[in-house]
């Protein structure tokens, strides 16, 4: 059984992990087939990342932070800034000549959109909440992870109902499609 860990370190690991998924794709050579296979590792992990706050994290803001629907909005916007360009990037290669240029664009949005959630949302979601919600949390955002889609999905649905029963069934087939082709192994 996974130690218990609660949301915001869950998601702060994250946010860590895809700091050095940029720093590495920044290191590597321009133009490179490394890019493109560490495009992939940062696509998958900020679309699974993404869908685990959609579906648990936003509306637990929306319940129990003050002005949390607005808060919770602004951050799925932030999600679908993301996502449409991380679906740009899936057709394009690494040797495209807007290709650097719209990563560092992801990585602009990412950054911002980082900042706002562990310098404004994750304080105030800290301190509106007990801990065991927090823990509570951190384990449903850790499953839903597990199944949660691999690839962008700008027009799917990214509030309950809909994205909790679309998700796992959209996820499955992304991870059949990750096999079948060997994208992110």
């Amino acid at each position: 059984m996974e130690p218990s860990v609660n949301v915001i370190a869950e998601l702060t690991a994250d946010h860590r992990e895809v700091d050095d998924l940029f720093e590495h794709f920044f290191d590597a050579a321009p133009g490179s087939v490394d890019r493109k296979f560490i495009l992939v590792a940062l696509t998958i992990e900020l679309v699974r990342h993404a869908v685990a706050e959609e579906e648990h994290l936003y509306p637990a803001v929306r319940e129990h932070v003050e002005e949390g629907v607005a808060l919770a909005d602004k951050e799925i916007a932030d999600h679908h800034r993301v996502e449409r360009l991380l679906k740009d990037l899936e057709g394009r290669e690494a040797t495209d000549h807007d290709f650097d240029r719209l990563v560092r664009e992801l990585r602009t949005e990412v950054i911002a959109h980082v900042r706002d959630e562990e310098g404004n949302l994750f304080p105030q979601l800290d301190d509106a909440v007990h801990s065991y919600v927090l823990e509570s949390l951190g384990q449903k955002v850790r499953e839903a992870k597990k199944r949660a889609p691999t690839r962008p999905h700008p027009t799917a649905p990214s509030t309950p109902p809909l994205n909790r029963l679309l998700a796992p069934g959209i996820g499955l087939v992304d991870r059949v499609r990750d096999y079948v082709t060997g994208r992110g192994q």
